[in-house]
């Protein structure tokens, strides 16, 4: 393997291209810009209990600016890969091969369905690391990775990789069912990874309650059931196995629970989602790992931001956002179907603000709202009284979001009170308070224009 190209330095691709490159000349990384630019300043470090290294590999976020591979590694998240075959095309070639350390079952036949069968090698990693900083990986547990032909069958160019990661230091084993061996630490995926973001500590406090252990097997039964289905039977006791191999890693958090305090986005789709999607293809039922799936999705979840989000803070509990839909879905009482008949020349579907209002809990003693417009430029403040009588949102037009041109997404109307009218296009939050806001509009007398 003359040239080596590890896509990604994170916790695991950090790890495992930073051992290669301090014992390989010709190592290289495809990294994104932030990672890059840490790279080239400061090199690639591995923080670990037996000691620290840096390397200073060559890399580029254009794989056509390194060296044409031998052999690509793929160390990145999994939701990353259609991004990344995309990138890597142009420096494929007939003797390229391609190795993958990712998690999920379905990584392998997706680049071969992009490259073909004869480049795609299947791999494992089995490690315990976390991104400290770009560029900078502390590594804590194991270390090691297991790789295989996806036929089953032994090959040379396995004995070459095998030899390429022992000469960095690296536990290397060829497994002669690969497509197992992912199935197995998929099993362990399903349960731990998203099981440390429920109960927001580490795979200790799982372990330790016996309530736990019956669901742990229901998950893991899942699993097997669709892997089965998928012609990769499991040892039928691969549950217990599960159990066993966790007991010697009891202390740690898991890649999923990493992701999440970081604020990155977790790989629950290629883990807990696939098994439920996969499921319901093959008529299997998996509703454990439905569940798993839905209620990471809500935890991890960022909160909606953008044009079309309508923001609710101030003198409230607790801020709130609501988008179109949401907003359709508010009480039947509260919807103007036809806003032209409150306001003429005014168009489309509205919800009343008393509606909108109803949802926060408001703090005791507020007795206006502010409503402002996204831009920042424009806003109105009513009383509380005039915003839940008289106050509209125009919301949909023509069973589509209100356009920006007619003062979309969101556009406050106030029919009723005459020359106190208030009119803000853009509407991006309404801030309740105590005591009035900011308020743009013109004055009393020549209000009725605006």
């Amino acid at each position: 393997m003359q040239h080596v190209m590890i896509v990604g330095a994170g916790s695991v691709g950090g790890f495992f291209g930073a051992h290669l490159a301090r014992h390989h000349p010709h190592v290289s990384f495809l990294l994104r810009p932030r990672t890059l630019a840490a790279v080239r300043e400061h090199g690639l470090t591995v923080r670990s209990a037996g000691g620290t290294f840096t390397v200073h590999p060559r890399a580029a976020a254009d794989p056509r600016a390194l060296p044409v591979p031998d052999l690509i590694v793929l160390a990145m998240k999994t939701y990353d890969l259609d991004g990344v075959v995309d990138q890597i095309a142009p420096v494929m070639t007939e003797r390229t091969l391609v190795l993958t350390l990712q998690n999920g079952v379905d990584v392998e036949d997706r680049l071969i369905a992009r490259f073909g069968r004869e480049c795609v090698i299947g791999g494992v990693a089995y490690i315990y690391s976390k991104i400290a900083a770009p560029g900078v990986i502390d590594h804590y547990k194991r270390g090691a990775v297991a790789i295989g032909e996806l036929m089953g069958q032994t090959s040379e160019r396995l004995a070459r990789i095998v030899e390429l990661f022992k000469q960095a230091g690296i536990p290397c084993q060829i497994s002669d069912d690969i497509r197992r061996s992912k199935w197995e630490k998929m099993c362990w995926n399903c349960v731990f990874n998203p099981i440390t973001v429920l109960i927001d500590d580490r795979v200790a406090k799982a372990l330790d309650h016996p309530e736990m252990l019956e669901t742990i097997r229901q998950i893991v039964g899942e699993v097997a059931a669709v892997a089965a289905a998928s012609k990769v039977p499991l040892p039928a006791d691969i549950a217990d196995r599960v159990l066993r191999w966790t007991q010697e890693i009891r202390d740690i958090h898991t890649s999923m629970y990493d992701d999440w305090k970081a604020g990155r986005p977790t790989e629950i789709d290629s883990l807990n989602g696939y098994i439920a999607a996969r499921g319901r293809e093959l008529g299997i039922p998996t509703p454990v790992n439905a569940a798993l799936t839905a209620l990471i999705k809500v935890i991890t979840g960022r909160d909606k931001t953008g044009a079309d989000v309508l923001r609710i803070d101030g003198e409230v509990i607790q801020p709130i956002t609501l988008d179109r839909v949401a907003l359709a879905q508010l009480p039947r009482e509260h919807q103007v179907e036809d806003v032209s008949r409150l306001q003429p020349g005014m168009q489309g579907r509205g919800i009343r603000v008393s509606g909108v209002l109803d949802i926060p809990a408001l703090a005791i003693g507020v007795d206006h709202v502010t409503f402002h417009a996204t831009d920042g430029r424009f806003a109105a403040t009513l009383t509380l009284e005039q915003a839940r009588e008289h106050g509209i949102l125009v919301y949909q037009l023509d069973e589509g979001p209100l356009p920006p041109e007619r003062g979309g997404p969101f556009r406050l109307i106030t029919p009723g009170l005459g020359d106190l009218c208030a009119n803000v296009k853009g509407v991006g939050r309404i801030e309740v308070r105590r005591g009035r806001g900011k308020d743009t509009r013109p004055s009393t007398q020549g209000a009725a224009a605006c």
